[in-house]
């Protein structure tokens, strides 16, 4: 009996074990990630697939580019996400000054000059005061892990690494030559938080608005093609009908078909000129097919002039 309940018992720890690292971490991430690593070098490793994303942008506001001594700074944390609007922070600057807490932040056990969230929100505001004396470059961390609000580590948390320096006193000559306003600085892609969500009624009705206009447009070029096709053929069909049942053509006297063969031929050429310029500019196509189909009729026209005046004259009244 006994061992049975120390078998339970390991297999209690066990699973506390295991289920622990898939839990959240409302009240401030851990110091140590474990196997020598400390998770504000790594990263939140638990979210997101375990890698950070540019979908979260991490800023830090209120930063000077060189500090003064014993100067006490304000520092705006902030996370941005397309749909996580909150999430935790973890923030260091490897000891070189002093980071104080303000309201939803605290100081880590584990490392006492370190700040993380108190508890989730966003826009954390904490002071940092320089060293008293100049002590080099100031190297400052922060990890920024935007959550979706459900209290589990999981794929749609996401977290990101902000890394920059505060250059010492009279390391450069900003004070003289630069603005020496203070900065925001940030990591991450700020086109990723601007996703529209797409509405799928929206959609539905542009696809359909799509199809009714290609139906439109196709319709029109289906039924006018075809009309053209008719007419064209319908003349064909006079043609092969007066031959060979009316005898061919009527005779038209030279003196007038020599007139009137110029005015069709002038009226060709220039409805042909049309009808390239507008292929050649890619106006719509009921303009060219219009321009087209004139300047068939006459060609026609020419072609009649010239077949009625090669015509044999024929005497119908005889007495």
């Amino acid at each position: 009996m006994q061992r049975r309940t120390r078998n339970l018992s390991l297999i209690l720890v066990l699973s506390l074990m295991l289920v622990a690292p898939v839990l959240g971490n409302p009240n401030g991430p851990p110091w140590d990630a474990g196997g020598g690593n400390l998770v504000i070098d790594t990263g939140c490793t638990c979210h997101g697939g375990g890698a950070p994303s540019t979908e979260v942008v991490v800023s830090v506001s209120g930063v000077p580019r060189a500090y003064n001594v014993s100067e006490t700074y304000t520092f705006t944390i902030s996370l941005q996400h397309a749909s996580n609007n909150g999430g935790g922070f973890l923030f260091w600057d490897e000891g070189i000054g002093t980071l104080a807490p303000g309201e939803g932040s605290q100081s880590v056990d584990d490392e006492p000059g370190a700040l993380s969230q108190s508890e989730p929100g966003n826009d954390w505001v904490v002071e940092w005061t320089a060293p008293s004396e100049d002590m080099g470059p100031a190297n400052f961390k922060l990890v920024g892990n935007a959550v979706n609000g459900d209290g589990l580590p999981n794929e749609d948390d996401k977290w990101n690494i902000l890394t920059f320096t505060i250059s010492a006193p009279g390391a450069t000559e900003i004070a003289t030559t630069e603005d020496v306003s203070l900065r925001t600085i940030s990591v991450g892609d700020y086109d990723s938080l601007f996703v529209a969500e797409e509405d799928p009624e929206a959609i539905e009705a542009e696809r359909q608005e799509g199809i009714a206009h290609e139906f439109f447009a196709n319709g029109n070029l289906y039924y006018w093609t075809t009309l053209s096709l008719i007419i064209v053929a319908a003349v064909i069909q006079g043609e092969f009908y007066e031959r060979r049942f009316g005898g061919g053509p009527p005779h038209l006297d030279k003196s007038l078909a020599v007139p009137q063969g110029l005015r069709r031929g002038v009226l060709a050429a220039g409805l042909a000129v049309l009808f390239a310029y507008l292929v050649d500019d890619g106006q719509p196509w009921g303009y060219a097919l219009v321009a087209g189909m004139l300047t068939l009729w006459a060609i026609y026209g020419v072609y009649r002039t010239i077949v009625q005046a090669r015509a044999p004259k024929q005497y119908l009244d005889l007495v």
